[in-house]
């Protein structure tokens, strides 16, 4: 089956062809039909596997079908900025021979370009929860139009907390004809709300075991953890790795590992939770770009991460989770391509990688790198523990808290002293200068036309008469 057999509008065909697409990927072909008949959809689609277009073009065909200028008539939710960027972006390749229009909103940018794009009623708007529930206070949010809600990355939204926004968020939406609920994985609380919010849907692929995309090679590379970065140096070094996505379980690892690496000559950039937006778009679009052979990311950028041609994934540090490990790795091998991911697993480890052998439902192969020392000692440790980072930061904030004490106290002497200062002495004004006389016997003073005049008398004081009793 081609996409011509779908019967597409003529416009969004074009589109896909200029994309290079001929064949419909299995998520594709399954999801696509059904959905293209306004049915709800439930699809277990495993990251890399096309499931982006599974939704777009049939929200492309059903708007280019019914035309409405001026209203919001789908919605797209994501758990992740770099995720709802990437599919405006997927949305974007695909409509560019119709009038459709599409904007993200997520945060760590300004509200006001998303809020234009609210009262515009752009087509379609791709959005993180907790930014949308942000302009959902405004009544320019009200999304009345809709008509289409997709649910993208389901699970991930559930590990990263969203569940209770997405339920607020659902709670400001209006009825609409058609739901989409895409996940690689089906954990029971996504079970709960697909039969919340889905109606006979069709369901696709939901008994299958989560697996990475095929053309994924996997391998396990035993290493103690005191050597994992002189491992991966040596690996770059070889030239076996053209470009990399390195994952740590931590921010702080991140940060370590990418300065570990620049200062040994590696073009290296970050991206995690802590990179303001425009840090992390210009990290990925270095990346993207050849700029940056490698980019350390934390599992909170997993998703939505979607680079051509990637040859190489890297978990330097082995996930708590399999589902984790399977979002990952599907960063490689997209859309029919192939690509490598190694796992560097320490002894403590092994427990998280048992977990992972039982979750793809095989064995993943081992082996140990020719040329590398493995009882080399460590220099020093990538992460400093974490009883030292918070005894370090309450002492600096101790110092600084010091600091600014001493500063209010030096300025309060200053003001002290200076208040002391402009003050005359007592008695000091009167012996300097006699008071002037008051009455008759004041001394005249000469006046403009040269008359002598007696200085005015001081007013007498009146006093104050209170109400409800006599003068005395």
């Amino acid at each position: 089956m081609s996409f011509a057999s779908f019967n597409l509008d003529p416009r969004l065909q074009r589109g896909i062809s200029d994309l290079g697409f001929t064949q419909p990927t299995p998520i594709q072909n399954d999801g696509i039909p059904p959905a293209l008949a306004g049915r709800d959809l439930l699809a277990c689609a495993m990251t890399g596997s096309g499931k982006t277009a599974a939704f777009l073009v049939p929200i492309l065909q059903r708007l280019l079908m019914q035309p409405s200028r001026g209203t919001t008539r789908a919605l797209i939710l994501a758990p992740t900025r770099e995720l709802a960027s990437q599919i405006v972006d997927h949305f974007n390749d695909l409509a560019r021979h119709t009038p459709l229009k599409a904007a993200a909103v997520y945060g760590g940018v300004g509200m006001e370009p998303q809020t234009r794009a609210f009262k515009r009623g752009v087509d379609v708007l791709v959005a993180c929860p907790g930014r949308l529930l942000d302009h959902f206070q405004y009544p320019y949010a009200s999304l009345k139009g809709l008509q289409i809600l997709v649910l993208d990355e389901a699970d991930r939204m559930l590990d990263m907390g969203f569940l209770p926004d997405i339920r607020r968020v659902l709670n400001h939406l209006p009825p609409v004809a058609q739901t989409l609920l895409f996940s690689a994985t089906l954990p029971r609380p996504i079970v709960t709300l697909s039969r919340q919010l889905l109606q006979n849907p069709a369901n696709i692929d939901i008994e299958r075991p989560s697996s990475p995309a095929t053309g994924v090679r996997q391998e396990i590379l035993p290493v103690p953890q005191g050597l994992k970065r002189a491992l991966l140096i040596h690996l770059l070094e070889r030239g076996e790795i053209e470009n990399a996505l390195v994952f740590t379980r931590t921010k702080h690892r991140a940060n370590r590992l990418a300065e570990f690496l620049n200062d040994h000559g590696v073009d290296c950039e970050r991206i995690h939770g802590n990179r303001s937006q425009a840090q992390r778009t210009r990290a990925l679009n270095g990346f993207k770009s050849g700029r940056y052979r490698i980019l350390v990311a934390t599992d909170v950028a997993a998703r939505g991460i979607d680079i051509e041609a990637l040859s190489h994934v890297i978990n330097f540090d082995v996930p708590n989770l399999p589902e984790d490990y399977i979002h990952r790795v599907g960063r490689t091998a997209r859309a029919g391509m192939t690509g490598e991911a190694l796992t560097f697993v320490a002894p403590l480890e092994r427990n998280e990688l048992n977990a992972i052998e039982r979750a793809v439902g095989k064995r993943l192969p081992k082996r140990t790198v020719d040329g590398f020392d493995y009882q080399a000692k460590p220099t020093d440790r990538l992460e400093i523990p974490r009883g030292q980072r918070i005894a370090a930061l309450r002492a600096r904030r101790a110092e600084e808290r010091a600091r600014a004490r001493a500063k209010a106290q030096r300025k309060a002497k200053n003001q002290s002293s200076r208040t002391v200062k402009s003050r005359p002495a007592a008695g000091k004004a009167s012996a300097s200068r006699p008071a002037a006389a008051v009455g008759p016997h004041a001394p005249k003073r000469r006046s403009s036309d040269g008359s002598h005049r007696p200085a005015p008398a001081a007013p007498k004081r009146r006093r104050r008469r209170r109400r409800g009793r006599p003068n005395r």
